[in-house]
């Protein structure tokens, strides 16, 4: 009996996600990534955006955040700003990296994006200073029916950089940053990239159905590879999250899926989606590292209460489009070495 017991214990333990095995994973959500010398940094989601560190993509070290507290202008701009900084990417241009986040009140579009800069990522160099630039972009209830969020940046053929963002109603957009990367190019040049049918925009300060969001546009030799996330996160085991992707020849579009849909006529080609040990994943980064393309993403693990995890997955490319194998949610973990930060959200 004592024996049966034992094993009961154990496993509820591992059932119920209280393996510690489960602690030693990064934790984060919306992951981008960079490199600068021999590191791979991770910003993600959370107060004052969170930084990991590592050598070879697996063992990882929580290494600060990029602002100790809040933007000085966030609770102004955003009512609603509830203290996490949300959704980043990482660029880094003419030897800056630029560091994009959201302040969004959750559930709406009262919502702007801004901009830090620092010379370097490592923590240890006496060049190392995140100096917040402010305010890009804004989105306000009735005024604007897009939301200001999820910034990614791209740089065309031509060498301008473009800033796509957007979550749920009328979609995904896309504007040209003048040469500083922290403001709008004047004249201004927007452009659609994509969007879902929606059955409730009555009322336009509410969201709608359209649950798409995260445009992620990666260039690789003549093709713009649009990736964005469809369906719901954040709501724990209820989450369905999963990565699509269109491409183009022109970085303004149109994108398409596959079968010659339009990503703007609710078109769009799975890469990859959740399974039962992982209720969902998405919210994806694209990178080539050291000659190898990755797919950057966070995954819910269902084991552990569908808790975030980070997953850096290989991308192969078939027939011109990416394939990635979900095997590698199991198989390719990330650890963490030594504490990570006092609130991982």
């Amino acid at each position: 009996m004592k024996h049966w017991a034992a094993l009961a214990v154990f496993m509820v333990l591992v059932f119920s996600g209280s393996n510690t095995s489960f602690a030693s994973q990064v934790e984060v959500h919306d992951p981008v990534m960079a490199k600068e010398g021999e590191y791979y940094y991770v910003f993600s989601t959370g107060p004052g955006i969170t930084i990991y560190q590592s050598k070879d993509l697996e063992n990882w070290q929580w290494v600060g955040r990029v602002f100790d507290g809040e933007p000085d202008w966030a609770k102004s701009a955003v009512p609603g700003f509830g203290g996490h900084l949300w959704a980043p990417d990482i660029f880094e241009h003419n030897g800056r990296f630029f560091l994009y986040y959201s302040v969004s009140a959750f559930g709406k579009n009262t919502s702007a994006i801004g901009v830090a800069m620092n010379e370097t990522l490592d923590p240890s160099s006496p060049n190392y200073r995140w100096v917040d630039k402010g305010m890009v972009l804004q989105s306000v209830p009735h005024r604007d029916h897009w939301n200001a969020i999820d910034a990614g940046l791209v740089e065309d053929d031509q060498g301008r950089v473009w800033m796509s963002f957007g979550s749920f109603w009328e979609g995904l957009k896309m504007v040209l940053l003048d040469d500083s990367l922290t403001r709008v190019a004047e004249p201004q040049q927007w452009h659609s990239l994509a969007r879902r049918p929606a059955d409730n925009l009555s009322d336009p300060a509410e969201a709608g159905d359209a649950a798409i969001e995260a445009p992620f546009i990666y260039r690789t030799g003549s093709w713009y590879y649009l990736f964005v996330s469809f369906d719901k996160c954040c709501r724990g085991m209820d989450s369905d999250y999963k990565v699509m992707v269109g491409r183009a020849k022109n970085v303004e579009g149109p994108y398409l899926d596959r079968d010659g849909v339009s990503l703007l006529d609710g078109g769009g080609s799975l890469v990859i989606a959740g399974n039962e040990r992982w209720v969902a994943l998405g919210h994806n980064a694209a990178y080539t590292f050291d000659e190898k393309d990755w797919l950057v993403l966070h995954a819910y693990e269902t084991a552990d209460g569908a808790k975030q995890k980070l997953r850096i997955l290989p991308i192969e490319w078939q027939d011109g489009w990416p394939v990635v194998d979900p095997a590698g949610l199991d198989t390719l973990t990330t650890k963490l070495d030594g504490a990570g930060p006092p609130e991982n959200k």
